[in-house]
């Protein structure tokens, strides 16, 4: 998904994690994801911790989620995760 995509997607559950290190941001959503629809429901964490940019792409694609893409801000990050079945 292109910049303009992420910006205007409809989110489920948003984690506001920005001044917590790592592993922090990456608890926080596994906690979140629970709270998400399965099969499609969208996680978006907001993130100053750049160790998040990988942890999360890495996180999502070992439980089976889909990593949608970032929006970089300015002093954090926007990372949205798809979930799927589990």
């Amino acid at each position: 998904m292109n910049q303009e995509e992420l910006k205007s997607l409809q989110v489920d559950k948003v984690v506001d994690a920005r001044g917590t290190a790592c592993p922090g941001p990456l608890l926080e959503a596994k906690r979140a994801m629970a709270d998400v629809p399965k099969n499609g429901g969208i996680l978006e964490v907001l993130s100053s911790d750049e160790g998040t940019n990988e942890d999360i792409p890495l996180w999502a694609k070992k439980v089976q989620h889909e990593y949608i893409g970032t929006i970089t801000e300015a002093g954090y990050w926007r990372i949205f995760v798809r979930r799927g079945k589990r």
